[in-house]
C-alpha cells in the first residue's frame, strides 16, 4: 500500500518528466509522414490512414480478440521465464561454481536465434499455443537468469556480515537486505524480458498460428495491405508503450530508489 501511494504521489512528476519521450514519438511521427509523402501510400501510408485503419479495426470488434490472444501467449512465456529464470539465477547467484558452470550456457541460450528455437517449437509441439510461449519462454529465460544471477552475486559482503553480527531473523534478512538488492536488479531485467516476449510472440504467430497479431499481419501481407499491418504493429506497439511507461516505470523508479541510496552510502 505505501508503495502504490507513492507511485500515485510521484505519477504527475513522471509524467511531466516524459515530455522528452513524447518529443521523440513527434519527430517519429514527423518522419513518418515524411516518408510517406515521399514514397506514396502503397509503401508507406501516412499516420492518419494508419491510425484511422486502426480505428475501424477496434469499432469493428476485430483488434481485441487477436490482442488478447497475443498477450494471453506473450505473458504466459514471460510468466514461465520470470519464476524459472529468478528462481535458477538465485540458486546460481550463491555459488561461484555455479555461476561459472551456467555462464556458456547462458551464453548459448542468447546466441541462439529465435527462430531456430521455433522451428524446433513447431516440430515439438505443432500449431497449437505451445508454439509461440515455448518460444517466448526460451527467449526471455536467459535474460531474467542473468538478472537474477547478478542479483545475487553482486550483494555487499559487509552488509552479510552485519546482519550475521546482530543475528537477524531470517524472515527480516529476506524481506529488509536480500530482496531489495535482488529486485533492483531483476526488475529492469524483466522489463527487457517483456519487449522481447511481445517481438517473439508475434513472430512466433506469423509463421506458425491462425490467430492472434501475428497471423493478422500474415493476412493483411497476403492482401498486400500495408495500412492494416501498420495498425496492427501501432495496436502492439502502443499496448506495450501503455503498459511500460504507465505501469513498469513508475514501479521501477521507485525500486532503484534503494539502490542509488545503497551507492550513495557506499
Amino acid at each position: 500500500m505505501t508503495l502504490f501511494r507513492a507511485w500515485l504521489a510521484g505519477l504527475p512528476a513522471y509524467l511531466w518528466s516524459g515530455w522528452g519521450a513524447i518529443a521523440s514519438l513527434f519527430l517519429l511521427l514527423a518522419a513518418w509522414e515524411g516518408a510517406s509523402s515521399h514514397y506514396g501510400a502503397l509503401i508507406l501510408p501516412d499516420p492518419a490512414s494508419t491510425f484511422a485503419t486502426l480505428a475501424r479495426l477496434i469499432d469493428s470488434g476485430a483488434a481485441w480478440p487477436e490482442l488478447v490472444v497475443t498477450a494471453r501467449r506473450a505473458l504466459a512465456g514471460l510468466a514461465l521465464a520470470v519464476a524459472s529464470g529468478s528462481l535458477l539465477g538465485l540458486a546460481a547467484g550463491v555459488s561461484m561454481t555455479a555461476s561459472m558452470m551456467s555462464r556458456p550456457l547462458v551464453t548459448v541460450l542468447l546466441g541462439t536465434p529465435p527462430i531456430a528455437w521455433l522451428v524446433l517449437a513447431m516440430l515439438w509441439f505443432g500449431a497449437g499455443d505451445g508454439t509461440p510461449v515455448f518460444t517466448v519462454f526460451i527467449a526471455c529465460f536467459p535474460i531474467v537468469f542473468v538478472g537474477a544471477l547478478q542479483g545475487a552475486r553482486t550483494l555487499d559482503g559487509h552488509l552479510k556480515e552485519m546482519a550475521t553480527v546482530f543475528r537477524l531473523p531470517l524472515p527480516m534478512k529476506l524481506v529488509d537486505l536480500y530482496l531489495p538488492h535482488v529486485v533492483s536488479y531483476l526488475f529492469p531485467a524483466s522489463i527487457t524480458a517483456l519487449g522481447t516476449s511481445w517481438k517473439v510472440v508475434i513472430m512466433a504467430e506469423l509463421l506458425s498460428s491462425s490467430d492472434g497479431v501475428g497471423a493478422a499481419l500474415a493476412v493483411s501481407r497476403s492482401h498486400l495491405d500495408t495500412a492494416a499491418t501498420l495498425a496492427w504493429i501501432g495496436a502492439v506497439v502502443g499496448l506495450l508503450l501503455a503498459v511500460e511507461y504507465l505501469l513498469l516505470e513508475p514501479i521501477k523508479r521507485e525500486v532503484e530508489r534503494w539502490r542509488e541510496v545503497d551507492h550513495e552510502h557506499a
